[in-house]
């Protein structure tokens, strides 16, 4: 398929920004390489950073422009390659990336958390400088659950680093839909970064997103890999790979094999998301993109072959309702059944 199919696709609107996007982004946990967690690998293997500039052109080029990272992904490597990789390409995408895990750059380890207005100026500085530009587009709280009176702290110093120009709009990684709410006071809160995925739904959030015209981030929208059908129960993932580290957030993986239940769950759903010639992982992303008008998946990627599959979902579009109602209907009996 040419970059050209797709690149006039419909844009969706990012929430309240005035911002609009492909409905498909760029995620960027993968490209950042090693780095740890509780002392436990959180990358995903081995990654070539020419070849992830070229993914990111390829994306650009095939009308992709949200490009969603962290500061923690590979302790800042990942922002160091996005920013090369958008040299005289700025104005091309928006830029969304995260702060409030502290890190050892030296051993590429993450130690801590710290969402202090303090410490907010000084990661956004350092962020800003990593990505190579002026400003942040969607500057995202990373730290998922916190204090009525530290988020409320954050999002005061956030709409300082907005009036400033550092950032352009701000966000959060949560799936708490309550404590998303208490921020749509902010003028500049725009977005929320939820886990979403046909196994993973959230209804809470989506509903709170389209009330209050917020913008839904889909991290995992492929459930970790887990929804492009490529691993079976002969899989074993290598130590080096989040997947395989032990922790204990990772649900669709145990000890770097898929999950026997999650295989069960994937082949009763299977035809039902590849039809109309898509691959499984354009099912699982057209399921997310018919799921809310809010919804923007951020797939990760290490191979210029994953985005373009990836960002193919676009022209092949969201599943149709009566589809989705059979995988909805088809998975709720799995869960009714235990």
């Amino acid at each position: 398929m040419l970059a050209s199919d797709i690149s006039a696709v419909s844009r969706r609107p990012l929430g309240r920004s005035g911002l609009s996007a492909a409905p498909i982004g760029l995620g960027c946990w993968a490209i950042g390489g090693h780095f740890t967690l509780g002392g436990k690998p959180d990358g995903w293997g081995e990654i070539d950073d020419e070849q992830s500039i070229r993914a990111i052109h390829l994306g650009l080029e095939m009308g992709a422009s949200l490009i969603d990272t962290a500061d923690a992904y590979g302790t800042g490597h990942s922002e160091e390659v996005i920013g090369r990789a958008l040299r005289r390409r700025r104005a091309s995408a928006i830029i969304a990336t995260k702060f409030g895990y502290t890190y050892d750059r030296a051993v590429r380890a993450l130690v801590s958390t710290d969402v202090s207005p303090a410490y907010i100026e000084r990661a956004c500085a350092a962020s800003l400088a990593r990505l190579a530009t002026d400003y942040i587009d969607l500057y995202q709280v990373h730290v998922g659950e916190l204090p009525d009176d530290q988020a409320d702290a954050a999002g005061e110093m956030l709409e300082k680093l907005a009036e400033k120009g550092a950032i352009r709009f701000w966000g959060w990684s949560t799936d708490n839909a309550a404590a998303a709410k208490r921020m749509v006071k902010f003028p500049h809160f725009v977005a929320v970064q939820q886990e979403l995925n046909v196994f993973t739904d959230g209804p809470a959030m989506l509903a709170m997103c389209e009330d209050n015209n917020l913008a839904s981030l889909n991290r995992s929208p492929l459930a970790m890999g887990f929804l492009t059908g490529k691993f079976g129960p002969q899989t074993q993932l290598p130590p080096s790979d989040v997947r395989a580290a032990g922790h204990s957030w990772v649900r669709f993986f145990e000890d770097g094999r898929p999950r026997t239940d999650h295989l069960l769950r994937l082949a009763r759903v299977r035809e039902l998301l590849a039809s109309g010639g898509r691959t499984l992982a354009q099912g699982a992303l057209g399921w997310i993109l018919a799921r809310s008008p809010s919804t923007f998946p951020i797939p990760g990627f290490k191979t210029e072959a994953q985005v373009l599959e990836n960002l193919t979902a676009l022209e092949r579009g969201p599943l149709p309702e009566a589809t989705i109602a059979e995988i909805n209907a088809l998975l709720t009996n799995d869960a009714d059944n235990g």
